[in-house]
């Protein structure tokens, strides 16, 4: 994984917490946008911690541009402020969740392993709120509009579970399809949706308008 953050101490403490774990690994920490770039580039993290505040250019333009150059890699936003606008403009970007910078070493820890899984990195009621905001205050382009349309059945239903914020395996656990079969639904999902995470597949939904279950297409 890597650390995107100005703050030495924070970022020292991370990556050390990090590189003590036996499945982890840090491939390095940088203080702005585009050393953290170049990195990337050469080492390709599973997982990226972006912090929101950085020099010359933020970490929402980072996340969009982290996700343009490297759309495997999962960015978990940190912020010190949970303003819906902020958490809004970085799901939007792409990232798959967000991180109190107050967040313990365990919290950060446990939110890498969760992001790294492809799983959405957002408290409940934290996403609940975002989707209502952006419900009441966006709309969908006619792009996402239309390629909303082509979701089957059987794919609003896992959409509107990930909007619960459940990850993969209770949602084959609840549809009773096997794991692998549900994962297939979450891409075809962020493919149609045009969406580069989770998180972002479900604010676009939101700005949709999408009820579950909307399509009256046979499982697919």
């Amino acid at each position: 994984m890597l650390i995107v953050d100005d703050h030495l101490a924070f970022a020292e403490a991370v990556a050390m917490a990090v590189d003590a774990q036996a499945d982890l690994e840090c491939v390095g920490a940088t203080q702005t946008v585009e050393d953290a770039l170049r990195l990337a580039a050469d080492r390709a993290p599973d997982v990226a911690l972006m912090d929101v505040y950085l020099p010359e250019v933020d970490g929402i333009e980072g996340t969009r541009r982290m996700k343009s150059l490297r759309p495997e890699t999962h960015v978990v936003v940190l912020t010190g402020h949970t303003q819906l606008d902020i958490l809004t403009e970085a799901a939007s970007a792409g990232a798959s969740g967000f991180l109190p910078k107050e967040s313990s070493l365990r919290e950060v820890i446990e939110a890498i392993r969760v992001a790294a899984d492809g799983k959405i990195v957002v408290e409940g009621s934290t996403l609940a709120a975002l989707i209502g905001r952006v419900r009441d205050t966006e709309r969908a382009t006619a792009e996402h509009t239309r390629d909303a349309s082509r979701l089957t059945r059987r794919e609003l239903e896992v959409l509107s579970l990930m909007r619960e914020g459940v990850d993969p395996q209770t949602i084959a656990s609840r549809l009773r399809i096997s794991v692998h079969t549900c994962r297939g639904h979450v891409k075809n999902v962020l493919l149609k949706l045009g969406a580069h995470s989770q998180l972002e597949a479900v604010v676009i939904a939101a700005r949709a308008d999408l009820p579950p279950n909307r399509s009256g297409r046979p499982d697919q």
